[in-house]
Order: structure tokens, then C-alpha cells, then sequence
């Protein structure tokens, strides 16, 4: 058997503006974070920057990569119309599906400065639910009537698709892609990556519900409306703020090589 040893990727920290390698930094972090909490798919989803002083990039993973591997140097950097500025000295380049989809939340959404996408087994099952994502628990309201649902045409690597996502996600920062998986939007890394981090959970607590075959327990009306508004961005804090600094003590606890 052939034994592989660790990438090779050379440190590019000193090339880089300070505003684009902290956005590395925090994407290497959100990979590493992805993979420790078990929302990865081996090489086949992504999570993504734009870069803050230009906004006509952002960083995407190399197709090859698991996500326990990525490092703030390994990140591709890449323009909304899809010329690849940087890519390290590796066999792996931009995922055609990874471009698509977040080429398309970028060029539409001024505000997006982060975006994640998962193939978990809990968000691919609700998003093979007609019912979608129920208000069935307190973290579940944090979403209600704030996602967004898009039609599954297939994997997503035909340029016009670029305008559907865009429209069907409008404005929201949450989206179920049918038959397929979810999306958050974020003003940041931690935004989008805690976003996500609750819309798993949530997920998961439905169908662990549903699988019960018994009568579930749905809040009245009043209460998800009252729950719901306690999560109002505009009158709480921006999460993923508060959450990151213990997150990334706790990589760096077990591995601080995402920083490299």
C-alpha cells in the first residue's frame, strides 16, 4: 500500500493583507471545526471567506483536502467569475459545485462575508422532507420563517444555476437545499459556522422525534412567534462572536497546525 505523508503546503501569511489572512485563519478553523464535529463529507462539501479588502474573492477548500487537513495557507483564493488567484503547490484544484454555489451567494448578497454547506445525514433527511424544519424545539424557532428552500435539479455545476440559488434564497442567511443538504450565510466565519452548528442540531433533534412514532408535542403558534423574535439579529447579538475564542482554544488544544 502506498503511505502518504503530510502535505507540503508553504506558509503564505507574509503575502498576504492582515484583513485576508484573518479570514483565512477563521476558515481553517471553521474546516477543522466542521470536521471535529462531525458535519464533514470527506472532500465533497465546503465552507467559505470572501476575502474583506476585496470583495470580488473569496477562499474556498481545494478539491482533494480532507477538511482535518486544511490550513489559513491552503485555501484556494478565487474571483466571483471563477479565475483561481492563488492555489498551493498540490494536485488539487476549485470543486466545479463549490464554485457554483458559492459564486452565487457572493455576487448576489453585498452582506455575505461567509457561507457553509453540509451533506450531514440529519440535514439531508430534512431536506428530503416535505414538512421541512419543524418549530418542534427552542433551537429549531431560532429559524422559523427565516429559511429559505431551494429545488434540487441535480448537483449544482451548471452556471445558471447561480441565479436560481440566488433567487430562492433571497435575503435569508438559512437555506435547505432539497434533497441535498443545508446552507447558512453569515456577516463572518463564526456567524455562519454557528448558524450551522444549531440548524444541525436542530435537524437532528426532529428526526430523533420523529422516529418516536408517536404524537409529537408542537408548540402553539404565540409561543414559536415569542421564541422566534427573542432570536431577532437586530436586537441580539451576532452569534458565532461569543462562541469562537472558546472554539478555537479547544483546536488548539488538540492541534494548532490550521494555523500554518
Amino acid at each position: 500500500m502506498t503511505q502518504f505523508g503530510p502535505l507540503e503546503i508553504a506558509p503564505i501569511q507574509a503575502s498576504v493583507s492582515d484583513a485576508e489572512w484573518k479570514a483565512r485563519l477563521d476558515l481553517a478553523a471553521a474546516y477543522r471545526l466542521c470536521d471535529g464535529y462531525g458535519m464533514s463529507d470527506m472532500i465533497y462539501t465546503h465552507i467559505s471567506a470572501r476575502v474583506p479588502d476585496a470583495p470580488d474573492q473569496f477562499l474556498i477548500n481545494p478539491n482533494g483536502m480532507l477538511f482535518g487537513e486544511i490550513t489559513a495557507s491552503s485555501l484556494l483564493k478565487v474571483t466571483i467569475e471563477g479565475e483561481v488567484l492563488y492555489k498551493p503547490e498540490l494536485p488539487y484544484g476549485l470543486h466545479k459545485a463549490g464554485f457554483t454555489i458559492h459564486s452565487a451567494l457572493y455576487r448576489a448578497r453585498p452582506d455575505a462575508m461567509a457561507a457553509m454547506h453540509t451533506h450531514t445525514i440529519a440535514g439531508m433527511a430534512v431536506s428530503a422532507l416535505k414538512c421541512g424544519l419543524l418549530p418542534l424545539t427552542q433551537t429549531a424557532t431560532r429559524f422559523y420563517g427565516r429559511v429559505a428552500y431551494h429545488d434540487f435539479r441535480g448537483p449544482e455545476r451548471d452556471p445558471s444555476e447561480r441565479d436560481l440559488l440566488a433567487r430562492s434564497i433571497g435575503e435569508k442567511n438559512y437555506c435547505i437545499l432539497k434533497n441535498h443538504g443545508l446552507l447558512t450565510l453569515g456577516e463572518s466565519v463564526p456567524e455562519a459556522f454557528i448558524a450551522m452548528w444549531g440548524m444541525e442540531r436542530a435537524c437532528q433533534a426532529q428526526l430523533a422525534a420523529m422516529a418516536c412514532n408517536t404524537e409529537l408535542e408542537m408548540p402553539s403558534p404565540e409561543v414559536v412567534a415569542r421564541s422566534c423574535a427573542a432570536y431577532d439579529l437586530t436586537q441580539s447579538r451576532r452569534y458565532g462572536l461569543l462562541e469562537w475564542p472558546g472554539l478555537l482554544r479547544k483546536l488548539d488544544q488538540v492541534d494548532s497546525s490550521w494555523r500554518q
